[in-house]
Formats: structure tokens, sequence, C-alpha cells
């Protein structure tokens, strides 16, 4: 998920409803006991674990959705993710030996 917001148009009847794409990066890691926990830095306090990679999936969308849907409901304004592009989390195994 990167920090873009889009605008989608949707027509109920005669009532036009706009409505915001949000993407956000997430950071999916693997749980010793098994699965996923991940969350996203841009959103403090999103964290969420799913036991496959694709419920991890679901369950972000579904955390981050919530998390927007209360910011709007305070009428703060949704957080923006910049140049996510240009800089993407950098992950190495490390061998050292003592």
């Amino acid at each position: 998920m990167k920090g873009r917001i889009r605008f989608k148009k949707k027509s109920a009847g005669r009532k036009t409803i706009r409505s915001a794409v949000h993407s956000y990066t997430a950071l999916f890691e693997p749980a010793v006991e098994g699965g996923y926990t991940v969350t996203v830095s841009k959103l403090p306090g999103v964290i969420t674990e799913g036991d496959t990679l694709a419920e991890a999936r679901a369950r972000v969308r579904e955390a981050v959705r919530g998390y927007l849907k209360v910011l709007r409901k305070r009428g703060e304004a949704s957080p923006r993710e910049r140049g996510a592009r240009r800089r993407r989390p950098i992950t190495e195994r490390v061998a050292v030996v003592v």
C-alpha cells in the first residue's frame, strides 16, 4: 500500500458520491508462531495479523479502512504518505560468527 490518493465518483440515483482511494505502505513480518504481523507506519496503532499472506492483506485493508473512517468522523484529514515510490524497505539476512 503506497501513499497516493485517487478519487472515484459513484452515482447512486441522482446523488453523486465522491470517495477517495488511499494507499499506504504496509510491512508484513513473518510471526514466530506462523502467519504474519502487519503494521502501517504512517498510521499509528494500525497493527493486525493473519495466518496466511492473503488473510493478512485483507485484514490490513480492513484495519486501514476503519482507521480512516474514524478520522473522517472526527473531521480530521487522512495522513498522506509522500515519496513512498522512491523509498522502499530493505530487508536482508545478516550472518554473524560469534
